[in-house]
């Protein structure tokens, strides 16, 4: 561990609320048997960072905790045993620690909150908690992969199977909204979003959507319209509430809705018949599991695919970091160490 330095600075909570964040320094640690230490290069924040240091979406944390969970960075050095990750290794961290594959374990543990945080120069991670980082992206871009990346990837991709031709409805533009405009894309299919935004209804048709519609049309009957009077194939519903219901008014018989977001509240709401005489399938995603990132990996590095990044900021300015996500952004919102 030589070079490595003696003290490691951390952004944490001592108390909920983000007027409370504060810079720490603490020892520098050494990686126990299974696992490796990073140097933290970049961090992307998401809305679940800002929801958990407003009041840890109701669970109990032991404070102080350090936010945020997705990292792109270097391994500076390997427990013993550990054969999976060398020196020099640039790696992500996945959201669920321990989540591999399959059905997700009742062991696996969240990244920032309740499991650790990697708002951190240095952070420990247990060897199996990482995927190899893209080569095609630098450190900021490939951090914005383990939430937002993955969450679109495992909606449209890894659940939905999507396909040339097909329509995927897209609410928003935030994070997942935009990686979903991309990845739909880059399979042939076709994207429609939804905002309430002009501005960025035009910066979204820029970055390949095939239509970009005002929150406050009938956007149901013009995505039905678009279709052939089908409906879409696909929708990343990420507003909840009483969206839901609009979404499945847009939805064409046996089409699939991944419940993504809360921007409307933490319920949902919409006709019993359009489940039923829709044949609709409404599926909950929370991120996914290890595989998926690194077959997200793999599609990036083969694709080109660029991550959309809203602002970067260094480590001393994370507040400001979180005043651009809480102001609202078109991509992603990163913290560079």
């Amino acid at each position: 561990m030589h070079d490595t330095p003696a003290t490691l600075q951390r952004w944490q909570l001592p108390r909920f609320g983000l007027a409370h964040l504060e810079r720490t320094e603490a020892p520098m640690p050494a990686p126990g048997p299974s696992q490796i230490l990073v140097r933290t290069e970049a961090v992307a924040l998401n809305y679940r960072d800002l929801l958990m240091a407003q009041d840890g979406m109701g669970m109990p944390l032991e404070f102080p905790f350090t936010p945020a969970s997705d990292l792109a960075g270097t391994v500076l050095a390997v427990g013993a045993g550990i054969t999976r990750w060398r020196p020099g290794d640039r790696v992500l961290s996945t959201f669920w620690g321990g989540w591999l594959e399959g059905e997700r374990p009742a062991a696996a543990v969240a990244l920032g909150a309740p499991g650790p945080g990697v708002l951190a120069s240095h952070m420990l991670l247990e060897a199996d908690w990482a995927v190899a980082a893209p080569a095609t992206l630098a450190a900021a871009a490939a951090s914005t992969l383990p939430i937002a990346g993955l969450t679109a990837w495992f909606a449209l991709v890894e659940t939905g199977h999507v396909r040339a031709g097909q329509a995927v409805l897209i609410h928003g533009t935030g994070g997942v909204a935009l990686f979903g405009v991309q990845i739909a894309r880059q399979h042939g299919a076709v994207p429609i979003v939804v905002s309430g935004d002009a501005g960025k209804r035009e910066q979204v048709l820029a970055l390949g959507a095939a239509h970009a519609l005002a929150r406050e049309a009938d956007w149901p009957a013009q995505v039905r319209a678009l279709t052939g009077g089908q409906g879409a194939d696909h929708v990343l519903e990420t507003v909840g509430g009483p969206n839901l219901g609009r979404s499945m008014q847009a939805l064409r018989h046996g089409g699939r809705v991944s419940v993504i977001g809360t921007l409307a509240g933490d319920t949902v709401s919409a006709s019993v018949y359009s489940f039923l005489l829709g044949r609709a399938t409404v599926q909950g995603i929370g991120v996914g599991h290890r595989r998926a990132l690194e077959d997200l990996v793999r599609a990036v590095d083969a694709t080109g695919l660029q991550p959309v990044i809203a602002g970067e900021y260094g480590a001393d300015e994370v507040p400001a970091a979180f005043a651009h996500l809480q102001r609202g952004a078109f991509g992603k919102v990163v913290v560079r160490f």
